[in-house]
């Protein structure tokens, strides 16, 4: 595995790649850092941050795929989260709308008018985002301090305009590191967004070390528990890394025949998670419903909330319950099996054992319903590890979130798309790949 990496640098097309790679994300880490002008920073640090409340949690995951700017309030506050959005949004629209599903499938130009319309979407949603944030600033104050030094109609439009153009230029340097970088764009960014949280978490786990204790007391994590965690990070990262490259074969046959008088072997591949991290997205954007209705003295309404509060048993099954469903939902949304049959109908091909058509179809569905289930237990179990661990040892949400969620399935798949576009090179230019046997690192396509 060294000397692949070594022949990175020995292939001038892939270094230039990689490099370029590294200083896109470089400019982006630095405009993290940079601030909206006439902001009281201070009060701002000492107000955002709580992970008690649904808005503290809301503001985490924001922040999570802002790479940290949203907490800073940064020029690229918003990150590429907008984009997501948008993306999801047309995604269901594609599978709603008949006119949006017949430009779906004109190929390629269909694909560039949907992402064009994608791009639109996210400049709107990024003006309404940008106007609610800051808003939100201006009129709230920590100690009596004011959180915007001059607030008024200028500072709103000075900075939805500033916010706008820093979710563009991330979208712009996404294409750019498709153009000419490795990986896909967004999907790195994000990657590099989340693991910036990374040194924080372990500084965190550092701080509240004490070798002098046997079990966890508090906030303090004695060697034991250290060495639980180190187990369970490198377990939930094998854990990820194979689920997410499972996949379901499913053997295809043609009429066509080789010069040796043999069927051409062909296979339909069926990842056991296609939904990915949506899921999890849709659960804990539903789940802070309730929470935000705790403003609300009613005492029969807190008495039913206190069920929804994080942690507890009624929480935990419904988000399960939550996630299962929109894995089943987001499949759907994403795999036609009557699509599938017609078109292997149409140029001949067949499931051996299985007849064209209807059969096909039914089969396909079976076959769906059952990995889309194995999928979705697993990416329930991968919810709740952090809660877990959080209770169990004792450590911040900052660091428990490293052990499951969003930001583990994220960065693991992105890392292995990454892995896989290297190794297509090395391969590509007669050099061993990361794997010596001749076997392929297959990571996902796209964001």
């Amino acid at each position: 595995m060294f000397s692949a990496f070594l022949n990175i640098v020995r292939i001038p097309d892939l270094r230039k790649k990689v490099l370029f790679t590294l200083g896109v994300l470089i400019v982006y880490r630095m405009g993290v850092f940079i601030p909206l002008p006439g902001l009281n920073l201070e009060a701002i640090q000492a107000g955002l941050g709580h992970t008690d409340d649904a808005f503290g949690r809301f503001i985490n995951l924001m922040d999570m795929f802002a790479g940290g700017g949203l907490k800073k309030v940064s020029i690229f506050a918003l990150g590429i989260m907008p984009y997501i959005s948008a993306s999801i949004i047309f995604q269901l629209l594609t599978f709603v709308v008949p006119a949006i599903q017949r430009v779906a499938k004109e190929g390629e130009s269909g694909r560039r008018r949907i992402n064009q319309w994608t791009r639109y979407t996210t400049i709107g949603l990024c003006i309404i985002q940008a106007f609610m944030i800051c808003g939100a600033l201006q009129n709230d104050e920590q100690n009596n301090i004011r959180r915007v030094m001059e607030p008024g109609m200028f500072f709103l439009l000075q900075s939805a305009l500033i916010l706008t153009t820093g979710t563009a230029f991330l979208m712009w340097l996404g294409d750019q590191i498709d153009e000419f970088g490795i990986g896909n764009g967004m999907s790195v960014i994000i990657m590099i967004g989340i693991t910036s949280r990374l040194p924080a978490a372990i500084h965190d786990i550092a701080n509240n070390f004490d070798p002098a204790i046997e079990s966890s007391t508090g906030a303090a994590v004695g060697p034991s528990q250290l060495v639980a965690l180190g187990v369970m990070f490198l377990a939930m990262i094998a854990a990820v890394v194979f689920v997410t490259e499972a996949t379901r074969r499913i053997p295809m046959q043609t009429p066509k025949r080789t010069k040796m008088g043999f069927r051409q072997p062909h296979y339909l591949p069926l990842k056991l998670t296609v939904s990915g991290v949506i899921p999890i997205i849709f659960a804990d954007a539903l789940l802070m419903v309730p929470n935000f209705l705790t403003t609300f003295q009613n005492p029969t309404l807190q008495e039913l909330l206190s069920y929804f509060q994080r942690g507890a048993f009624v929480y935990i099954t419904v988000y399960v319950l939550l996630i299962v469903f929109f894995c089943y939902f987001y499949t759907v949304v994403v795999f036609d099996p009557k699509e599938h049959a017609e078109n292997f109908k149409q140029y001949g091909m067949f499931i051996p054992g299985i007849r064209p058509g209807p059969d096909t179809r039914h089969y396909l569905e079976k076959v769906m319903n059952r990995i889309t289930l194995a999928g979705a237990v697993f990416i329930a179990v991968i919810a709740i590890v952090p809660q877990i661990i959080q209770d169990w040892l004792h450590v911040s949400s900052q660091a428990s979130g490293f052990f499951g969620g969003t930001g583990l399935l994220i960065v693991v798949g992105v890392a292995l798309d990454m892995l896989n576009r290297i190794e297509s090179h090395l391969i590509m230019e007669r050099y061993e790949g990361f794997l010596k046997s001749g076997g392929r690192i297959r990571g996902r396509k796209g964001g």
